[in-house]
This record gives structure tokens, C-alpha cells and sequence, in this order.
């Protein structure tokens, strides 16, 4: 078999991951054939590696991973931390600041860099329900402690795309705002993205945007898919990302990945 492209990068949660955060069989068997026709499959999430190790370990994935939206680069056979970039404290704090001037207090959840590092949950914040661990802290103090890869804001009132955009027009250019799923809204080193990482980790190895076909379903994969040559929206996916995506598959429920992958494999 042939394959088109040299990289497939996916996104994990809402593209990779049906809605019980398992892997189906039918994708496990359409990435093996895309590995075994020559290609590499890149995990790009927003999630920090912590919360994606035990994930690629069930996969037996051996390879590059870029989580925390960009800010790790992640060797997932080695169990090694090759690049890592943090947020600065004091800019997002003033960010925050200037947010909560403009639409009212905000509830964190921050991630601290690391291996191992934890997500730290402040009073007010809703976690939602899953395997993920999460440690509470009644003083939002402890979550500036020590090196964040980025922080979590939620809002009484505003629903994601709201508090999103709210947030982005008050901080200006001091750092980045995503959304980066249900319930996740996230405050980023200004300029890192997914294709920030994606393109770090493509170097190493050897794969230019060129040959890269990405998945998703979120806005936070909007830098990904200007990076890469070929963007694939899942069915389930925000507008946002639709709407620059060079095509829409079935959603992650329904294997829409195996769906693209099974089709280009196909070809002559």
C-alpha cells in the first residue's frame, strides 16, 4: 500500500478519542496501515503529558507527541521530555487581571510544567468528570508556585466562545487565549500554538508541512491545519474549524479518521 503523506498529526479528545476516551479498533487498524506504509502519526493535544501518557502507552505508541497545546514535545517510548516552553507568570497574571476588569472574576485551573507536573484546580472551577487527576487548592496562590505551562479560566456567566473572546480582546498581546474543547478555555505564552510544537516535532523528524495531513475538532487546531497541507475536520467539530478545513469526515464516534485513512490508502 501507498500513502500520500509522510506525517499524520491527530489531535486526542473529540478527534482520536470516541466520547469515552478509548481508541476504536477500526482507527488502531487505519494508523497501523498508515505506519506500515511509511508514514508517521504524531498525537497533537492540548493536553499536558501527564494527562496523555497513559493514552499513548495503551495505543503502544513509541513516538514524538506535542501536548499542552504546543508547549511539550514529548518522546513517548522514552518517556522523555525533549522540549518544553512555560508560561510567564507575571504576564498572565496581568492578563488576568485585565480580563477580570473587564467581565468579572474568573475561576483557574492552572498546568504545571513537567513530567510530572500537576493541574492545580482553584475554588470555583469545574473539573469535568473523568479519569484525569486533578489536585484542589483552596488558595489560588499555590497555583503561582512554580513553572505553568498554561492556565485555565472559566466564567459564571459566558459560555466558551463568549468568554474566549472577551478574554483575547482584553489581554491584547500579552499572551494567547484558546478554546481548546467543552468547558476549555485556556491562557497560553503568547505566539504558541499546535503548529508551534507540530513544527518542532516534524523537524526531528525529517517531515515538512508539505507532507502532513492533520485531524480535528476544536479552534486550537486552526494553526495546525494552516501549517499542515491537508486539514480534517471531524464531523462533531466547532464552525470555527469547519470553516477552514479542507474537508469534514464522520465524527469521532464514527471512526472518522480510519474513514480518510482507509479512502487514501486506497488510491493508486
Amino acid at each position: 500500500m501507498t500513502f500520500p503523506y509522510k506525517l499524520v498529526a491527530t489531535d486526542l479528545d473529540g478527534t482520536l478519542l470516541r466520547d469515552d476516551d478509548t481508541v476504536s479498533g477500526r482507527t488502531r487498524e487505519a494508523l497501523a496501515a498508515v505506519t506500515a506504509a511509511g508514514a508517521a502519526h504524531i498525537v497533537v493535544t492540548g493536553r499536558a503529558v501527564p494527562w496523555t501518557r497513559h493514552i499513548l502507552d495503551d495505543l503502544g505508541y513509541e513516538g514524538l507527541a506535542v501536548c499542552g497545546q504546543g508547549a511539550q514535545v514529548y518522546h513517548a517510548g522514552e518517556h522523555k521530555l525533549l522540549t518544553s516552553l512555560t508560561l510567564d507568570r507575571q504576564l498572565a497574571g496581568l492578563a488576568l487581571s485585565k480580563v477580570e476588569a473587564e467581565i468579572g472574576p474568573l475561576a483557574l485551573a492552572a498546568s504545571r510544567d513537567g513530567l510530572d507536573g500537576e493541574v492545580l484546580v482553584g475554588p470555583g472551577y469545574r473539573v469535568q468528570e473523568g479519569p484525569l487527576p486533578a489536585v484542589f487548592v483552596q488558595d489560588p496562590a499555590e497555583m503561582w508556585a512554580a513553572p505553568l505551562n498554561k492556565v485555565y479560566i472559566q466564567h459564571p456567566d459566558l459560555d466558551d466562545d463568549a468568554l474566549a473572546k472577551a478574554a483575547r480582546a482584553a489581554v491584547g498581546n500579552l499572551v494567547d487565549v484558546v478554546m481548546a474543547g467543552p468547558g476549555v478555555v485556556e491562557i497560553l505564552p503568547l505566539g504558541l500554538s499546535k503548529a508551534t510544537g507540530l513544527s518542532l516535532a516534524a523537524r526531528r523528524l525529517g517531515v515538512k508541512a508539505a507532507d502532513t495531513i492533520a485531524f480535528g475538532d476544536m479552534p486550537n487546531d486552526i494553526p495546525m491545519f494552516a501549517w499542515s497541507r491537508h486539514g480534517v475536520a471531524m464531523a462533531n467539530a466547532h464552525e470555527d474549524l469547519k470553516k477552514v478545513a479542507h474537508e469534514v469526515t464522520a465524527s469521532n464516534q464514527d471512526d472518522g479518521i480510519a474513514v480518510v485513512l482507509e479512502r487514501l490508502l486506497q488510491q493508486p
